[in-house]
């Protein structure tokens, strides 16, 4: 028997969307949010997930800010114009920035954390945002 798969979700949990293309990271916080009972979609660069938000309608976003085909920055440019209800946004990027953090929060990211990251911060971030 190969590893075993998480629990499954409850039919009511909450759609969260990871758009990242870092595999590890990606892993680590799917893994800690299905442990939490959440239902997680994966998305690997911007395009995907903004197809995947628009398909999934997840009721949250993790968004790293560097990835290849179309940035994190271009994915919320892109968000804000298409969606009539804005979608919460934490984005994670390894960038230290000011500028960066700033022009984030114009986009309306709801939240910003910086790489590395304790997993509790990016579990109290989404657990406050899904319970708004």
């Amino acid at each position: 028997m190969s590893e075993s798969a998480p629990p499954p979700a409850p039919v009511n949990a909450k759609k969260v969307l990871i758009v990242d293309d870092d595999y590890e990271i990606i892993d680590s916080i799917r893994y800690a949010l299905e442990g939490e009972g959440y239902t997680v979609v994966i998305a690997r660069d911007g395009n995907q997930g903004l197809a995947l938000a628009e398909r999934e309608n997840p009721d949250l976003m993790i968004l790293d800010m560097m990835m290849p085909k179309r940035s994190g920055f271009l994915v919320l440019e892109k968000l804000r114009r298409v969606r009539e209800t804005p979608l919460p946004v934490i984005m994670i990027t390894g960038n230290e920035g000011s500028r960066h953090k700033a022009y984030a929060e114009l986009l309306g990211v709801s939240d910003y954390i910086r790489k590395p990251f304790a997993m509790d911060r990016l579990l109290q971030a989404v657990e406050n945002l899904l319970n708004k």
